[in-house]
């Protein structure tokens, strides 16, 4: 058994690696999405593909997905050697869109396997029919891009030149995605640099056993933490607002079974695969629960043991359980978003301390793209809005927040302005988004974007417009998603509501971007009157907020 002392600094150093390898890729990748946003995730993995420790600024929901890519990895590729680098994006079995690049270098030690690493990128593009590869009238994975199953980029140290030539031969403006994959390439480099000293200090005995022991006492912790739940079941229904091809709303249903030490999530009861985007593979639905799970209990560590006590079964039949050849661009965006909030839901009401109302519940993901007159060059723009977090039984939700699935923030207009023809006349908090409560929500942003180019196309994936983020123990629903461009001086808005592609703009048109906020908590007529008028006072409600009171009579009410 490892002393605590030398246990501790193990894990603090195995954490460390996995920062430096997100640090690395975010400050040698030319890309917004990761230069600024931080969409991006490092991490070390066990032999068998569980995780031992991810970096602490990389995107939540790859905790899940990287080990599913890993264990796919293990599953495709026959011999692994020293110096070989693993490329895959297939989303059935690595867990998100095709535009999240992994790639998996295994690392020996005295020629055994010990780990591998692993890291991810969201790539601007992929290929496909939409620039930016989300796609809301795909209906085929072939419309959303170039589809990598796992195969060997470096063998034995050497590159494999045909595999790279192919991959950027059907991807747009390549010499970005070159800088990407040369990012993460470099992060490889300086985990496996860093890790190997670690090992050389400790030793590869000493390290194993460390590994083991994090992993087993994460199991306990969250072992003991399901078993503070009172044994039941429990279940909740959440909608999207359609697949983005077929009108119909989306059903995602979860039944969440307790019992002592173990919890049963199961999906039975959603909706049939749709045509559209939305489908969900397995391994981005489990990386969902797990993420929401860690919400849920963040005190215990951050490894593979936490999952063991949780069992997703697979959703066969349904949206959430994909199989090829369905589109699935929209599904680690906006339906792992859902499926959060079903477990949320579900487990909301005998868990109120640790989960408030609802939260935006969409990435709200835009991209506009063409060719830059200026530069002479392509462009393509992509963008992703923050939103509310609901409140809880502590204080009011945040504001701006970033995806609950991820802690990408939103890159910064002026990065994109610099890179792009385009002009942000506005970005701002969304007055008389956030819901009503005792503890309201958090707001939603308010954003304008005016095209400088000749001419451009926009697409919009996001969700929320037909469904409201919402209140819980007697708090109003938040405002939902809008979606509106101005093209030539006329109002357009999507017959989907916040799904739409192929919309030409001139320069001078606008498009505008409103999220939702987050609901409120606990009946609004208990709220501090401070607080009351304190809302007032900064303008955050100018009128009514949606569905709830006039400010000044409940400002009388609450005196």
């Amino acid at each position: 058994m490892i002393d605590t002392t030398t246990l501790t600094v193990i894990t603090n150093g195995l954490q460390q690696v996995c920062n430096e390898m997100d640090i690395t890729i975010e400050r040698t990748s030319l890309c917004p999405i990761v230069s600024e946003s931080r969409d991006r995730s490092s991490g070390i993995y066990d032999v068998d593909g569980e995780l031992i420790s991810q970096g602490e600024t990389g995107l939540p929901l790859f905790v899940g997905s990287m080990q599913f890519a890993v264990e796919a990895a293990l599953a495709d590729i026959d011999e692994w050697h020293e110096g070989d680098v693993v490329m895959i994006n297939d989303p059935y079995t690595s867990g998100t869109h095709l535009m999240d690049m992994k790639l998996v270098k295994p690392i020996f030690v005295d020629g055994r396997l010990f780990c591998f690493l692993a890291d991810t990128a969201h790539w601007t593009d992929i290929g496909g029919m939409v620039p930016g590869g989300f796609a809301p009238t795909a209906t085929e994975v072939f419309q959303e891009g170039i589809r990598v199953p796992p195969i060997k980029l470096y063998e034995r140290g050497v590159l494999q030149p045909g595999v790279r030539r192919l991959l950027m031969a059907n991807i747009r403006i390549p010499h970005e995605r070159e800088a990407d994959l040369r990012a993460q390439l470099s992060a490889m480099a300086v985990g496996e640099t860093r890790l190997r000293a670690i090992l050389a200090r400790y030793g590869a005995g000493t390290v194993r056993e460390a590994i083991n022991q994090l992993a087993d006492r994460s199991e306990a912790q969250m072992r003991a933490m399901i078993a503070t739940v009172p044994d039941g079941t429990y279940s909740h229904v959440e909608h999207l607002d359609s697949d983005g091809v077929n009108q119909e709303p989306l059903t995602c249903a979860i039944t969440i079974t307790v019992a002592g030490e173990l919890m049963t999530f199961d999906f039975a009861g959603s909706s049939p695969p749709v045509r559209g985007p939305l489908n969900t593979s397995y391994a981005a639905a489990a990386s969902a629960v797990y993420l929401y799970m860690k919400h849920i209990f963040p005190e215990v560590p951050n490894n593979g043991g936490c999952f063991r006590p949780l069992e997703v079964k697979r959703a066969l039949g349904t949206f959430l359980d994909a199989a090829y050849p369905r589109a699935v661009s929209g599904c680690a965006s906006e339906v792992t978003v859902r499926i959060g909030d079903a477990v949320f839901g579900a487990l909301q009401p005998i868990l109120p301390g640790r989960i408030g109302a609802g939260a935006y519940g969409t990435i709200c993901n835009f991209t506009i793209s063409g060719y830059d007159e200026r530069r002479d060059r392509p462009f393509i723009m992509f963008c992703f809005t923050g939103g509310g977090y609901g409140g809880h039984e502590h204080g009011d939700g945040l504001t701006n927040a970033p995806p609950p699935i991820s802690i990408a923030r939103s890159s910064p207009v002026e990065v994109l302005e610099s890179q792009n023809p385009v002009l942000f006349e506005r970005y701002a908090l969304r007055e008389d988004s956030a819901g009503l409560g005792r503890h309201r929500g958090g707001f939603g942003v308010d954003l304008s974007v005016r095209m400088l180019a000749d001419e451009a196309t926009s697409t919009v994936l996001a969700d929320r417009g037909r469904f409201a983020p919402r209140g819980v123990m007697g708090g109003h629903d938040a405002a939902m998603t809008e979606i509106e461009w101005e093209l030539e001086g006329q109002a357009f808005i999507p017959p989907h509501t916040t799904k739409c592609t192929g919309v030409v703009m001139k320069r001078g048109d606008r498009l505008e971007v409103r999220s939702p906020g987050g609901g409120g908590y606990g009946d609004p007529c208990d709220r501090d009157p401070e607080a009351v008028d304190r809302d007032r006072v900064e303008g955050y409600f100018p009128g009514r907020s949606p569905g709830g009171p006039d400010l000044a009579k409940l400002s009388e009410v609450t005196r």
